[in-house]
């Protein structure tokens, strides 16, 4: 699982109304889906080719089988022979030759034959239908905390680079002395109550006490620079809507119930206190996730790095 979805569509029509209506139909979707997306375009098998050589990590190739001068099957030979690359592929054409077409893998390929007069409608149904499966695929429980994990893991930088260069830089310095001095004291209470659940040994707190550093010290600086920024802090929500849900994630047991739905069970904690996977959950966390980077790159475009 992951945030991005990349397309490549190769169409020698791709400049016309119809197909621009497309483009933006299935760009629509996926962001309703909370993706970022980007859809890259060609014309021809040649301008495919270059483009694909820049960028391989597609999630979906959409090719038309007539392309000019070229072909569409050179498009899915080039991706299935010459790159050894298993992404799907939505492989359509009017022309009755689809369906003869000699492919050297057929192999996670979707043909559909276009029909009638409304045929970018049924197109763009089509398209829809194919991405849906995708996501699916992208959405399996495992994959998920992965995904959770490595995002929540890279805007953990981000505010490591925020607090770096707000507590830096001399033209903070007024403020940056008694924010770090807040954070000092934040940490020695912080490692007091740690201490404290050590000096009593009770073995239930201690095991379920995972690690003594954590992002929550980051997400209290960052509260800490934005109110002296007098900037609507988000520090709370972005403890609720990343950090919560990684440490579910982090620190819970895979179940299936007698319906054979999955779900995260938090561990310590009640039999009806449990985190359902389901496909609005993955949207959910998507959306925080993306909410939440926006905000750290507005904040990080706020200040000024020291040379």
């Amino acid at each position: 699982m992951k945030l991005d979805y990349k397309i490549i569509w190769v169409e020698d029509k791709i400049e016309t109304k119809q197909f621009q209506a497309l483009i933006q139909n299935v760009t629509k979707y996926l962001e309703d889906q909370f993706f970022k997306v980007t859809i890259e375009t060609a014309e021809d098998f040649s301008e495919f080719k270059e483009k694909f050589k820049q960028q391989r990590n597609f999630d979906l190739v959409i090719t038309d089988l007539n392309l000019n001068e070229s072909h569409g099957s050179e498009v899915v030979d080039y991706i299935r022979d010459k790159k050894h690359n298993l992404t799907e592929i939505f492989f359509y054409s009017a022309n009755n030759d689809l369906k003869t077409t000699a492919l050297i893998n057929n192999n996670r390929i979707t043909f559909y034959q276009l029909d009638g007069q409304d045929y970018h409608k049924s197109l763009n149904e089509n398209i829809l239908d194919l991405i849906g499966l995708t996501i699916s695929k992208f959405q399996n429980i495992i994959t998920m905390r992965g995904m959770i994990m490595h995002e929540t893991s890279s805007l953990d930088l981000k505010m490591i680079d925020i607090v770096k260069n707000y507590l830096n830089d001399s033209a903070n310095e007024k403020t940056s002395v008694p924010i770090f001095d807040k954070i000092l004291e934040n940490i020695k209470k912080f490692t007091e109550e740690k201490n404290n659940k050590a000096i009593q040994g009770k073995m239930k707190k201690v095991i379920s006490d995972n690690v003594l550093f954590s992002s929550y010290q980051k997400v209290y600086a960052l509260g800490q620079i934005l109110a002296s920024l007098n900037q609507e802090d988000f520090s709370e929500d972005y403890n609720k809507e990343v950090i919560g849900y990684r440490n579910q994630f982090a620190h819970a047991e895979l179940t299936e119930d007698e319906n054979g739905v999955l779900y995260f069970k938090v561990k310590g904690e009640g039999d009806n206190d449990m985190l359902i996977f389901d496909e609005e959950l993955c949207k959910t966390i998507r959306k925080n996730i993306i909410k939440h980077e926006i905000n750290l790159e507005k904040l990080v475009a706020t200040l000024v790095v020291p040379n």
